[in-house]
């Protein structure tokens, strides 16, 4: 029950620092606007962990974050595209690291086009 409970915080806290990191990057950009999804159905088929998504629809590019139960304190995450399956090989942070500015950092720099 313990995980449950520490991976719902987890998803939140997520959930928190993205609409932070979102919210500043639509203020400094005009020409990123991400798409920011939530999914539990890896939890549909047996897989206990949970998924975000950032998509730029412009640049058809996506940021993968997952949130395994058995490992609460690491983030898994992958910069990969809309239109292809993700590669199995994830990075992976410890998720205290993960900030606000990091997330920040990500969109922007993985995001922004050559223009």
């Amino acid at each position: 029950m313990d995980n449950i409970t520490l991976s719902d915080e987890n998803l939140k806290i997520l959930c928190d620092l993205t609409t932070e990191a979102h919210t500043r990057i639509q203020q400094d950009f005009n020409d990123i606007n991400p798409v920011v999804g939530v999914s539990k159905k890896m939890r549909d088929i047996g897989i206990p962990a949970d998924a975000m998504t950032i998509d730029c629809l412009k640049t058809g590019k996506r940021i993968i974050i997952i949130l395994h139960d058995q490992q609460p304190n690491i983030v898994n995450y992958q910069l990969s595209f809309r239109d292809k399956d993700p590669d199995e090989l994830f990075e992976q942070l410890q998720f205290n690291e993960l900030t606000a500015q990091r997330m920040y950092d990500w969109i922007r720099d993985y995001f922004q086009t050559n223009k």
